[in-house]
């Protein structure tokens, strides 16, 4: 997701599951003591530890043998009526124990709660009743909340627990079903769904998802609270949208019926704009009300839609939406030596005007990352949706977002949301971490990720300025936290941005630079390769680049990963004697990075020099490196390509 404006929240404190706690004193090179903190190694939790030793997780960061992961499918109908803002649903759920354990009940996400009276919430909503469940059954026996004992459920928040009253063997599958009506909020789960201008909705989160249960810690039965967002597992859908016939529906997965609620010229002009490099105007003004078989709000259709490894779903129903379609080329996808195509769908209104471009920026930012990745785009579609009035920034779903009109921005603002959003299918859509816990995972990778495209779309070098920028005001302020602190618990909505977003997307290109691009790249991809369809943690994450790296980068990631220091090198002095010059290089911060610096000479020569991150990791302040005489000094630049976020470059720099 990425937000338009900062919320600033409060929230409590959560301290995560690493030691902060260092001695006050360590001993320095020459033996004295100093107060410089020395990065202490990264505690890994206790369950985490625990499911290396059971063989699901490696010490070098790579899924072990034994690693598992649960499935299920799901089959939802949802009728909309969109005069009263209602939707009345069903859902069969297959759910698969894959795990080596034997569970005696059954997580569900009912993310929807969020606007019930009483929600746990970290900004305001709209109170809706929430989804009222009218049916919950486990494998054919209808459940109840009233039972103290035997198969029952207890509702909490947004999750709900079903106790099942049998065990789920490992290898066994359980059938689950629900029955369901809930008012459609205008912008709901915080901006992820809902409804505007009485000719769009978007339906997200509107239905019982089963939690994560995974290796680590079992079930993930954290509260959606609205700023922090999901965590779901990977499963099959086949969704029925019911509508009346003058509204069009859009959504994951494969259309399955196309032919049937199309309008048979909008279906070829789609069929023509899914096979072309250059957009097709699928429907215009001239469709609307029009763009489906029956054309009538008073002939309901049933739009069905199908996907295969997904982590979730979600719709468009438009029916005054202009639709562009083209398609991106994602490279060979099954190995015939051929190239293949995704369906490029932009859905949007007619005052949306920067729109008319967003059709290119979708497919420019799906090749692009295709290749970035190394991951090629998998599903056969990506679908982008104006969604003003519901959002003003963007959220991502499986082949779906729904962004902001970006009217007052201008073209690059709209590139930048919509390369972001469309980089999710990677992170966390495909290479799957629990954002509400670590949000900086995808958040952070992602908006890396967006730089990378629009360093290629605008041909600019310096693509990833405005989050380094964003990440040092935060820094120079004070006003950050820990990126490892758990993303619903931050101290406000300034350090929730700077954490999950800008400071974790800059961390990478100050990765890249210290590690060297190709380095980087090979431990990056390596990453993202090992954990495609699984579920990483922060420190499979380390680990990897640690292992494909052949280096020990645990100090970076205690320095810039679970504290809040900053680095702040400085020229010191310059003193020339006649043995030669002595530069003296001072480590005003506490994050260690290695010292790079040019000297200047008078002759128009210039020399690169370097302080070793080692140097700084045995407490010193200082370090001083003598120029043979010979040669006159005349300037000395301290990292003078601004490859490091320094909080203080006014100090980098010393001139005769």
């Amino acid at each position: 997701m990425l937000l338009k404006n900062l919320r600033f929240l409060s929230f409590g404190l959560f301290l995560v599951a690493c030691s902060t706690q260092m001695p006050q004193q360590m001993a320095g090179e020459s033996g004295t003591e100093t107060d410089r903190p020395i990065p202490y190694p990264l505690e890994k939790p206790e369950q985490y530890t625990n499911a290396i030793k059971k063989g699901t997780r490696t010490e070098s960061g790579a899924p072990g043998d034994s690693y598992w992961i649960n499935s299920a499918s799901y089959v939802i109908n949802a009728k909309l009526y969109p005069a009263e803002k209602r939707v009345e649903a069903t859902e069969t759920v297959q759910y698969t124990n894959n795990s080596p354990d034997t569970l005696r009940s059954i997580g569900v996400n009912l993310n929807l709660n969020w606007h019930k009276e009483g929600a746990i919430r970290n900004e305001m909503a709209e109170v809706t009743g929430g989804m009222p469940l009218s049916l919950v059954k486990f494998n054919g026996k209808e459940l109840t909340d009233t039972l103290k004992q035997g198969p029952r459920y207890r509702l909490n928040g947004t999750y709900m627990v079903i106790i099942t009253g049998e065990p789920i063997a490992p290898g066994a599958t359980v059938n689950l079903e629900f029955a369901w009506k809930f008012k459609v909020p205008k912008e709901g789960a915080s901006g992820r769904m809902g409804w505007s201008k009485d000719n769009l909705f978007y339906f997200a989160y509107f239905y019982p998802q089963v939690a994560v249960y995974d290796d680590v810690i079992g079930w993930h039965l954290d509260q959606f609270q609205g700023t922090a967002e999901f965590y779901a597992d990977f499963a099959d859908y086949d969704v029925t949208i019911e509508v009346p016939g003058d509204w069009l529906v859009i959504g994951t997965g494969e259309l399955t019926n196309a032919k049937n609620v199309l309008a048979e010229p909008v279906y070829n002009r789609m069929l023509e704009g899914h096979a072309s490099d250059s957009v097709v105007h699928v429907v215009t003004e001239a469709d609307f009300g029009a763009a489906a078989t029956t054309g009538s709000e008073k002939d309901w259709l049933r739009w069905n839609f199908k996907s295969k490894k997904v982590r979730d779903v979600a719709f468009s129903i438009t029916k005054e939406s202009n639709w562009d379609a083209a398609r991106a080329n994602v490279g060979d996808l099954d190995g015939d030596g051929k190239d293949d195509y995704s369906a490029i769908n932009t859905i949007w209104r007619s005052e949306a005007f920067r729109w008319a471009k967003a059709w290119d920026y979708a497919r420019h930012s799906i090749e692009f990352l295709s290749k970035y990745t190394t991951l090629k785009y998998q599903w056969p579609h990506m679908t982008a949706v104006e969604g003003s009035g519901i959002i003003g920034g963007g959220m991502e779903f499986p082949m779906m977002t729904i962004i902001g009109d970006y009217s007052r921005s201008n073209d690059r603002g709209l590139y930048s949301v919509v390369a972001h959003e469309l980089a999710h299918m990677w992170v966390p859509l495909t290479v799957n971490n629990n954002e509400r816990r670590y949000a900086w995972m995808d958040e952070g990778t992602t908006s890396f990720n967006e730089n990378q495209a629009a360093r290629e779309y605008f041909d600019d070098p310096n693509s990833d300025q405005g989050d380094l920028r964003g990440y040092l005001y935060a820094a120079r302020m004070g006003i950050e936290g820990e990126i490892l602190r758990w993303s619903d618990y931050h101290y406000n909505g300034f350090a929730y941005g700077t954490a999950s977003y800008s400071k974790p997307s800059t961390n990478l290109r100050t990765l890249r630079n210290l590690l060297g691009e190709e380095v980087f790249n090979k431990a990056y991809h390596e990453y993202l390769n090992r954990w495609k369809y699984k579920h990483p943690y922060p420190w499979d994450m380390f680990a990897t680049f640690n292992d494909v790296s052949g280096k020990n980068l645990d100090w970076f990631w205690t320095s810039w990963y679970a504290e809040t220091w900053t680095l702040d090198h400085a020229v010191a002095s310059v003193v020339a004697g006649k043995d030669g010059t002595v530069i003296t290089i001072e480590d005003k911060g506490d994050a260690v990075m290695p010292t790079w610096f040019t000297v200047h000479f008078a002759d128009g020569t210039s020399e690169e020099k370097q302080i070793s991150e080692k140097t700084w990791l045995t407490g010193v302040r200082s370090k001083s490196v003598t120029i043979p005489a010979g040669k006159t000094v005349t300037k000395v630049e301290i990292d003078p390509k601004g490859l490091f976020p320094d909080i203080d470059t006014k100090n980098n720099t010393w001139q005769k």
